[in-house]
């Protein structure tokens, strides 16, 4: 990453990042160390210390979100996930790579781990990119996305001109997605219209999730 790079979690506070939905932040806390939960595979056990962000006790709280805005970006994050869960990560809180326990999974598709995730008319998925391939770990260990984004484009007259672009999106070192566009904000965004620049957000209310090494550099 470039040595702009923003590092969006200062290691133990949340400082920077709100809640969605104005639920309490403080339900997302800090860690020196994650691993899976020995005594039940599809939770996480902490210890105390920092680096580290988690969702709670429960593993299910509110999606964060940082309280800056971001535009075109390069974007690395570490993330770690107990078995069977699920978090996301959504660029400008709008379009989202899954984050999912995905290993050993041989049919990919937008909902699989490193999926662009569909967009949702009637009812009904539209859209949304599987990964190319399926680079996934076990679950309980930490796994990294780097993605290049690019804005949507607007004219003078706030007409959109050009879509959200993944240009591109690798996954723990294997390239996923290339030149992807996104007509528009995916199922499960913050928000619902597009604009040139918006906030990053983390899902935190679908299952456990743990992250580090949140870097963004803006382009």
């Amino acid at each position: 990453m470039s040595q702009n790079g923003i590092q969006l979690f200062n290691g133990n506070t949340m400082d920077g990042w709100l809640a969605r939905g104005g639920a309490p932040e403080h339900e997302w806390a800090a860690a020196g160390g994650v691993a899976l939960n020995p005594d039940d595979a599809k939770r996480l056990a902490t210890v105390p210390g920092e680096g580290i962000f988690y969702n709670g006790l429960t593993g299910r709280t509110a999606d964060i979100y940082t309280e800056a805005e971001y535009g075109d970006c390069e974007l690395h994050v570490e993330f770690m996930v107990p078995q069977g869960s699920n978090s996301g990560v959504y660029l400008m809180g709008r379009y989202e790579i899954q984050i999912l326990d995905s290993w050993g999974e041989r049919e990919l598709g937008y909902g699989t781990c490193g999926g662009v995730y569909c967009r949702w008319f009637d009812n009904k998925p539209v859209d949304g990119v599987p990964p190319r391939v399926n680079a996934s770990k076990p679950p309980g260990e930490w796994q990294a996305y780097d993605i290049a984004f690019r804005a949507p484009r607007f004219d003078a007259t706030g007409t959109k001109v050009a879509n959200a672009t993944f240009v591109k999106v690798v996954w723990n070192g294997q390239v996923i997605h290339e030149d992807v566009e996104v007509v528009g904000p995916t199922r499960g965004a913050m928000l619902a219209n597009e604009a040139a620049t918006g906030p990053l957000m983390l899902q935190g209310d679908h299952g456990p999730v743990a992250y580090r090494n949140v870097v963004l550099t803006p382009v």
